[in-house]
C-alpha cells in the first residue's frame, strides 16, 4: 500500500547541485515505487537575489562568494561533471558562462504548479541553463523552455511581461528564509523533515521509507 508523501523540493535554477539533488530524489523514490507515493511541489531559493539583468561570469562570481582559486574551481566544476553524470544528469561544460537572476523563472515555476505541468518545466530549465548554456533570465527563452515543458508560450510570455505571481514568489521565499532555510537544495518531507544538501539517492529513498513506515 502507498503511502502518500508531500515533498518540498527548495532549490534555484542557478544551483547545479538541485540539479544532482532532484535527479537523486527521483531516483529514490522509483525505487520506493509501491511503498511511497510522493506530491512533489518546487519551491523557490535564490542564491543570487540581487544579481543585475545582464549576470556575472562565473568563475569569476564563485571564485569571489566562496574565496576559491583557479584550481578549486576547476576542481568542484569536474566533482560536479561528475556527479551529475552518475545521477544521469549532463552538465555542458564550456557552454554555461554567466550566472543570471532567476526570479522570473520561478514566476514561471509558480504559473506550472497551477498548471500541474512544475516538474516538467523544472526539468527542462535546469537542461535549458545546465546541459545547453541557455539565459534563464531571458523571456524568450523562458517562453520556450515552457513550450518544452508542455505550457503555453504565449501565456508564458503575458506572465513574464505583467510580473504576475511575484509577489506569491516572494512571499515563499521569505517563508523558507524565516524557517531556517539559507542553502539549497532542501528537501522538506511531510512539512517537519528536513534533508539537506544533494543526497545520494539511497539517503533520500533510507528517509522516505521510515518516515512511511512511521505515518
Amino acid at each position: 500500500m502507498n503511502t502518500r508523501i508531500r515533498i518540498d523540493f527548495v532549490s534555484d535554477i542557478s544551483c547545479p547541485w538541485c540539479a544532482v539533488g532532484l535527479q537523486s530524489l527521483e531516483a529514490a523514490l522509483a525505487r520506493l515505487e509501491g511503498q511511497v507515493a510522493a506530491d512533489v511541489h518546487f519551491q523557490p531559493f535564490e542564491l543570487n537575489p540581487t544579481m543585475p539583468a545582464e549576470g556575472q561570469e562565473i568563475s569569476e562570481h564563485l571564485m569571489k562568494k566562496y574565496g576559491l582559486t583557479r584550481e578549486q574551481y576547476e576542481q568542484n566544476t569536474e566533482a560536479m561533471r561528475v556527479r551529475g553524470e552518475q545521477v544521469g544528469f549532463t552538465f555542458g561544460i564550456g557552454k554555461r558562462s554567466r550566472i543570471y537572476n532567476t526570479f522570473d523563472a520561478h514566476r514561471l515555476l509558480h504559473w506550472a504548479g497551477l498548471e500541474g505541468r512544475q516538474p516538467a518545466l523544472k526539468h527542462a530549465l535546469f537542461k535549458a541553463y545546465f546541459t545547453d548554456g541557455e539565459d534563464p533570465s531571458a523571456h524568450e527563452i523562458l517562453a520556450e523552455v515552457a513550450q518544452k515543458a508542455g505550457l503555453n508560450a504565449t501565456r508564458a510570455r503575458e506572465i513574464l511581461l505583467s510580473g504576475e505571481y511575484a509577489h506569491e514568489v516572494r512571499e515563499r521565499e521569505r517563508y523558507y528564509i524565516d524557517v531556517g532555510i539559507n542553502a539549497v537544495p532542501s528537501v522538506i518531507i511531510n512539512e517537519r523533515q528536513l534533508i539537506r544538501g544533494a543526497q545520494p539517492a539511497d539517503i533520500y529513498a533510507q528517509a522516505l521509507s521510515e518516515i512511511a513506515v512511521m505515518q
